[in-house]
C-alpha cells in the first residue's frame, strides 16, 4: 500500500484529493494538514511514501514545509501542487528538494497514476511548464569546483541521459531516442542521480541548467 499524504489548506481541494485517493485499492490516506507546520509534524509522524504538498498555506509555506521536512532526513517524496500562477515559487521548491509538481488542473483519473509514478522513484512534470520555470526564474550561480568535479566523472552516456532528462523526458522515451532497453535507461539515471548528488530527477534538472549543460530556449 502506498501511504500518501495530503497537505492542502483549502478544504474542498484537500477533501476531493483525500476521496480520490479513497477509491485507490493501493493507496491509503497517511494523514492531512491544512497548514505547513502540521504537515512538517504529520508527515513526520505517519512517515508516508508521497506527499501531496500545497505551495501557499498558512502558518508555513510549503517551500519551507519541504526544506524541514527533508532536513529532518524524511524519506518521502514531495510532490508539490500549484496552479499555473504561482509557478515562481516551484522552482525554489525544487531547490529544496521537492520530487516535482502536479498542476491544480489535473485530471482527477490521472492522479492516482502520477503518485504511483513518482513513488517508483521516477518524476512527474510537464515538460513545457518545467522549461517554463527554469528559464524564467533560474538564476545560475558562478561556478562551483566540486560540481565541476562531479561533471568531470560523468561518462558521455550518463551525459546523454543528463541532456534528455532536461529535456523532460520518460525512461521510455529516453530508450527509444538511445536504443536502450528501459531497465538500462534506468540503471544509467541511478547512477547519474548518485554522481549528481541529487535526490531526483528535478533535482537532475535544475541542476543541467545551473552547471551550464543546457541553458534557456536552447542546448
Amino acid at each position: 500500500m502506498l501511504k500518501v499524504f495530503v497537505a492542502e489548506d483549502e478544504a474542498l481541494v484537500r477533501g476531493g484529493l483525500v476521496a480520490l485517493l479513497e477509491l485507490e485499492a493501493d493507496m491509503e490516506l497517511a494523514g492531512e494538514a491544512s497548514d505547513g507546520a502540521a504537515a512538517v509534524e504529520g508527515v513526520l509522524r505517519t512517515h508516508p511514501d508521497v506527499v501531496l504538498m500545497d505551495v501557499r498555506m498558512p502558518a508555513l509555506d510549503g517551500i519551507e514545509a519541504t526544506k524541514r521536512i527533508l532536513a529532518a532526513g524524511s524519506k518521502a517524496r514531495i510532490v508539490m501542487v500549484t496552479t499555473f500562477d504561482q509557478d515562481e515559487y516551484v522552482y525554489r521548491a525544487l531547490q529544496a528538494g521537492a520530487s516535482g509538481f502536479l498542476l491544480k488542473a489535473l485530471a482527477p483519473e490521472r492522479l492516482a497514476a502520477a503518485i504511483r509514478t513518482i513513488a517508483s522513484g521516477e518524476s512527474v512534470l510537464d515538460p513545457a511548464l518545467t522549461r517554463r520555470l527554469i528559464e524564467e526564474y533560474l538564476v545560475r550561480p558562478e561556478p562551483d569546483a566540486r560540481l565541476a568535479a562531479r561533471l568531470e566523472d560523468l561518462t558521455d552516456r550518463e551525459r546523454e541521459v543528463w541532456l534528455l532528462l532536461a529535456e523532460g523526458k520518460s525512461n521510455a522515451e529516453m530508450g527509444r531516442d538511445l536504443f536502450l532497453s528501459d531497465a538500462t535507461v534506468k540503471s544509467h539515471v541511478t547512477r547519474l542521480l548518485s554522481k549528481l548528488g541529487v535526490r531526483s530527477r528535478v533535482g537532475a534538472v535544475v541542476l543541467a541548467y545551473e552547471s551550464g549543460l543546457v541553458r534557456p530556449g536552447r542546448r
